[in-house]
């Protein structure tokens, strides 16, 4: 068990806040994210920064390697987030339903 830098409280190993003032005690949060087996290899690597500047950074990796990467502003990142929910939600509507939301 560790302690918090904030507030000093005991915080297991695998918390991500502290359970008694909630502060992040990781300075990010890292997902990886396979490529779709039909369009070809690869990966999408998210880092989520806690720690000033706040940024998510993304990294397309092919195998051990990354090929590209761009950071993305709390903005931003919130805008990719409703995009892609917005595009899972299109997926399973009907033409119709689809239709009449737009009108």
């Amino acid at each position: 068990m560790r302690r918090c830098r904030a507030c000093g409280g005991g915080v297991e190993d695998e918390f991500r806040f502290c359970p008694h003032c909630g502060k992040a005690q990781r300075t990010k949060i890292v997902e990886y994210f396979q490529g779709h087996p039909d369009v070809g290899d690869g990966g999408l690597r998210v880092s989520v920064y806690l720690t000033e500047p706040k940024h998510a950074r993304l990294s397309v990796w092919r195998g051990e390697e990354a090929q590209a990467a761009i950071s993305l502003d709390p903005d931003e990142s919130g805008r990719l987030g409703r995009f892609l929910l917005a595009a899972g939600r299109h997926r399973h509507q009907s033409l119709v339903s689809r239709v009449l939301s737009h009108l």
